[in-house]
């Protein structure tokens, strides 16, 4: 990701976390507990994960989009599910610190890494759909 990429990504509030089961059936879910990790990989917390888990388990792929306005990107990779380990355990408490801010528990289940292979632009316009990276 460049960094304005990165930058959208961290100021928007919620993304789109996209899977499919192992048969290609889609899913989608909002994700608000996100963290970029390096450019080419973001960190997604789990407190609500059911259908979404199941398909990430059995079709390690997924797509994350996000958007302000007209500009917005679509990233697709592989990714691997951590449910214990250094990352697991500071994400536990990055979600304790949240459930106190916004007063609703939230209790992290495990993190999704995504690794981003590819990434397209999904405002609109003439370079809708085109695969920047």
């Amino acid at each position: 990701m460049t960094e304005r990429m990165q930058k959208l990504l961290e100021k928007v509030p919620t993304a789109v976390l996209a899977t499919a089961t192992a048969d290609g059936t889609p899913n989608a879910v909002p994700i608000g507990a996100k963290k970029i990790i390096n450019p080419e990989n973001v960190l997604i917390s789990d407190q609500f994960f059911n259908k979404t888990l199941i398909n990430l388990q059995s079709n390690p792929t997924a797509s994350l989009m996000y958007w302000e306005g007209h500009e917005g990107y679509q990233l697709k990779g592989s990714v691997t599910i951590e449910t214990s380990g250094q990352r697991f355990e500071e994400t536990s408490r990055w979600m304790d610190e949240r459930s106190r801010e916004i007063g609703f528990p939230l209790k992290s289940k495990g993190v999704v890494i995504l690794q981003i292979e590819e990434i397209y632009a999904i405002g609109p316009g003439p370079k809708a759909g085109r695969r920047l990276a």
